[in-house]
């Protein structure tokens, strides 16, 4: 029987099937970067998310007409689901506190930091950084707006990764591809940390 990761990147499922990724917020960032984890085979997520689905976040967020008013936690779980039905889910529909978090992503090998404020952010890498601080937090940073595709950009320091242009804010409005290149840019350093990680753990 064929897999759906048959065409993944030679050494990279078995590595992936037995991590377990975080994710705070599951809007533009969290449910992109949640499906984008999922197609490549990460075996368990956390998600975490108070909100429900409006219809002015079908322009960039992996929801649907017929999600409009469900839990998103529950709906992208249902979607996740639908890709891989081995995925190993923990769904949280509550709206995240700082007590909170250590407690919820204790099981997280790496974190993805989704919020919309910047606030938020702030609270939740601090908090993680405290809780586990040689645990990796990829966190969105700038990602407004539309084109300037060569000002998204990865930047780290130590267990923290931002991904974005680290400029603009949420008064420039929202594009899908945006939003999308900076989701599967906090996927895609999630994975290679997670694949690096397990060749370590190997030595």
């Amino acid at each position: 029987m064929d897999s759906i990761f048959d065409r993944n990147v030679p050494g990279t499922t078995e590595k992936l099937a037995v991590a377990t990724v975080g994710i705070a917020g599951c809007g533009g960032l969290g449910s992109n970067a949640a499906v984008a984890l999922t197609r490549a085979g990460v075996g368990r997520l956390i998600l975490v998310d108070h909100d429900r689905v409006e219809s002015s976040n079908l322009n960039r967020q992996h929801y649907f007409q017929s999600d409009i008013g469900k839990a998103k936690v529950e709906a992208l779980g249902r979607h996740l689901k639908a890709i891989n039905p081995a995925i190993a889910l923990e769904l949280h529909d509550i709206e995240l506190k700082p007590d909170e978090a250590e407690k919820i992503f204790a099981g997280a090998d790496i974190l993805i930091e989704a919020f919309d404020r910047a606030e938020n952010k702030r609270w939740l890498i601090e908090t993680w950084c405290k809780a586990f601080p040689e645990r990796h937090i990829v966190c969105g940073s700038g990602l407004s707006g539309c084109g300037a595709t060569d000002k998204l950009k990865i930047h780290s320091a130590g267990y923290i990764h931002f991904c974005g242009d680290e400029e603009t804010d949420m008064s420039l409005g929202l594009c899908a591809a945006r939003v999308g290149i900076v989701a599967n840019m906090q996927a895609n350093v999630a994975i290679e940390i997670l694949t690096i990680a397990a060749d370590a753990k190997k030595d």
